[in-house]
């Protein structure tokens, strides 16, 4: 099991700035490739505060010129809001300027106020995503595409330049049904249970698994795999423990008012609202704690068979806390994975 950590890029004090808030997101990234992390992930959000990073592919690339290896996966891009004839060629670029190392991550859209605003209300998110993605494979992978379908109708035309690399291709998607339809068909899929319990988790995973199977079943090649996100930081002692818990709660209050929610923004700030869910049963279904619960959590995890975990740990905190972390987190619980992997 693998480990991407995910750039949330919040700016929940507007004084902050764009300019130090994409500083610290490729501080962040520059700092995971040092200490050994597979990739980072790469949030693509509009109009509000919370995972703002308007043009992820942009991202990729600035992140790209100041590292070597570490792979760079859209988490994830959002196909509604863009054309295809536009974006194929962005990807095509993006993926020759990151010398191949993007890993590009699609989905319908996750906030109602952001595509709704935009002109896409989030009812017709899903049809409007399922032609674009099967638009945006065709010009990836030939020449000469026509279309005539309910949004898009277009003459022969060739995405230029042509793709010299492999695109990985991966679908957000959280609910059960979807994931293991995606699975069937062969996507890379990332998920995430947000703050619900673990048996959400193993829903998804369980559906992925169910997928795969039947895909190779009717003749696939398999070897897709499951990227899961989830809430992670490791904490010294339970004074930072209950503190993050209660980080992570506050940052959820403003994150469920977009994320299913009313949709509550005041000039691009997002308020906070009361949520159902406690601290406390947030802190126990997220990964916030000690080295050794957090090995034995993520050994489940890699039991289960996810094949990457997507670590969240920046939920408003200093850029110094969370760059700390990531190294406490290098160092202590990283290589007891690595070790479990070479030796399976």
């Amino acid at each position: 099991m693998e480990f991407v950590h995910f750039l949330s890029s919040h700016m929940l004090d507007p004084a902050k700035g764009g300019r130090m808030l994409y500083r610290e997101t490729v501080e962040q990234a520059v700092h995971a490739e040092a200490l050994g992390y597979m990739g980072v992930g790469i949030p693509e959000h509009h109009l509000v505060n919370l995972l703002l990073v308007p043009s992820p592919l942009q991202m990729a690339v600035k992140i790209a010129a100041h590292t070597k290896h570490i792979r760079l996966m859209t988490s994830v891009c959002q196909l509604p809001l863009r054309d295809m004839r536009v974006f194929a060629g962005e990807v095509v670029q993006a993926q020759a300027l990151c010398d191949g190392r993007l890993m590009l991550g699609v989905g319908k859209g996750a906030f109602g106020f952001e595509t709704g605003r935009i002109g896409v209300p989030m009812e017709d998110t899903k049809a409007l995503f399922e032609e674009a993605l099967a638009v945006l494979e065709a010009l990836l992978t030939r020449a000469d595409v026509t279309w005539d379908g309910a949004r898009y109708k277009f003459e022969a035309l060739t995405i230029m330049p042509r793709p010299e690399d492999p695109i990985p291709l991966m679908l957000g998607v959280m609910a059960p049904a979807g994931i293991e339809a995606a699975a069937r068909k062969g996507y890379h899929v990332q998920t995430t249970p947000l703050g619900a319990a673990h048996g959400a988790l193993e829903a998804q995973v369980g559906a992925f698994h169910r997928g795969r199977a039947a895909g190779i079943s009717a003749g696939g090649p398999g070897g897709n795999r499951l990227s899961l996100q989830r809430g992670v930081y490791l904490v010294r002692n339970a004074a930072e423990r209950q503190r993050m818990v209660e980080q992570a709660c506050r940052y959820y209050m403003s994150f469920d008012n977009v994320f299913g929610g009313p949709g509550l923004v005041d000039q691009g700030i997002v308020r906070p609202l009361a949520r159902n869910q406690t601290v406390e049963e947030l802190g126990q279904n997220i990964v916030i704690c000690g080295r050794d619960e957090m090995i034995d959590r993520l050994a489940e995890y890699q039991a289960l068979g996810i094949d990457d975990v997507i670590v969240t740990s920046s939920f408003g905190q200093p850029q110094a806390e969370t760059l700390a972390m990531m190294e406490r987190f290098a160092a202590e619980v990283m290589p007891h994975f690595a070790a479990t992997q070479q030796a399976a």
